[in-house]
């Protein structure tokens, strides 16, 4: 592994998990409560939950919240990290730094965007890196 890019990739994490402490510590002063996770959806109700509509572009900004309570705690609304996941958020950052075909991420419909299923740490790094889209496997 390049030193560099092994550099490149902890100032990267550094950023965002300071601008979510930042934004965590504005939340609290503003409104005097603490700035919540992710949003949580309840996939448990969908008919047909594991038909697919295929691969596609979908914008990140359209990505709303997750259907993994475990995950919710993990990145803040605009999927900036928390401290433990460092390790994995660095490996895919390098990853997608050397060119790296990552898997699609997958996600659900909810009103007015989507949630994820699987690939909170790919939505996270390609934010990061300053990406509209994402490729996802969109559940039907």
């Amino acid at each position: 592994m390049n030193t560099w890019s092994q550099l490149e990739a902890e100032k990267a994490f550094t950023r965002a998990a300071r601008s979510r402490r930042r934004a965590a510590l504005a939340a609290r002063l503003r409104r005097g409560r603490r700035l919540c996770g992710l949003a949580v959806f309840d996939e448990g109700g969908r008919s047909g939950a594991n038909a697919s509509r295929g691969v596609q572009d979908i914008a990140l900004e359209r990505i709303k919240g997750t259907t993994e309570p475990n995950r919710a705690e993990q990145f803040d609304h605009q999927f900036r990290p928390a401290g433990l996941t460092r390790c994995r958020w660095l490996s895919l950052w390098l990853a997608s730094h050397r060119g790296a075909t990552l898997p699609p991420i997958s996600v659900v419909p909810v009103s007015d965007g989507y949630a994820i299923r699987d690939g909170h740490h790919r939505v996270s790094v390609a934010k990061a890196l300053g990406l509209l889209t994402i490729q996802a496997v969109v559940a039907a």
